[in-house]
């Protein structure tokens, strides 16, 4: 057994490792950094929604004339934001089994994810710099969607192929109006 004399992450592989013991250091690092990240993506969409679902719901500003696009662009951003990086976790559990075939989707979903998220924020808040957020999503969205695409038995890569279509659509016309 090792132990890691004040390591939190030391006080968890010794409590794993009581718990199950026949279970090797490399699986013990995984499960540890697995949980981390799970735990890390879904702090993160928890505080996304909980800015971004007061700013949706907030009136648009009268001084912007395309306000309520905006708002509707951040909704459907968000949501693709949320799917991406749910399948970004699916892929990661694939990969883990061996299916490497999948690596290269689960890095498109975690990167599509962050500019998704990007541009949700700057669209709900009205930024000037909107227009070329939403140029970066829709390419990101299109690039993440044809890798998903690739494995159309997948109810979780369809899901998030189909969300990624929505958002690369919805902000293509967001940049047009923007111009």
């Amino acid at each position: 057994m090792i132990q890691r004399r004040g390591s939190v992450a030391g006080a968890g592989v010794c409590y794993l490792r009581k718990q199950v013991p026949n279970i090797t250091l490399g699986k013990m690092i995984m499960i540890n950094s697995t949980n981390r990240r799970m735990l890390s993506f879904a702090t993160a969409t928890l505080a996304l929604f909980a800015v971004t679902a007061g700013t949706i719901a907030a009136v648009p500003a009268a001084d912007s004339p395309h306000a309520s696009h905006m708002l509707k662009c951040a909704s459907v951003c968000s949501d693709c934001q949320v799917q991406c990086d749910s399948c970004y976790i699916h892929c990661a559990k694939l990969v883990g089994e061996g299916k490497k075939e999948h690596a290269k989707c689960m890095s498109l979903c975690v990167d599509c994810a962050e500019c998704c998220k990007m541009c949700a924020s700057l669209c709900a808040r009205q930024s000037d710099l909107c227009a070329h957020a939403c140029e970066c999503c829709v390419k990101c969205c299109n690039d993440c969607a044809a890798a998903c695409e690739k494995f159309p038995d997948d109810k979780q890569m369809a899901a998030c192929a189909k969300s990624c279509r929505n958002c690369s659509k919805e902000c293509a016309a967001m940049a047009k109006m923007m111009k």
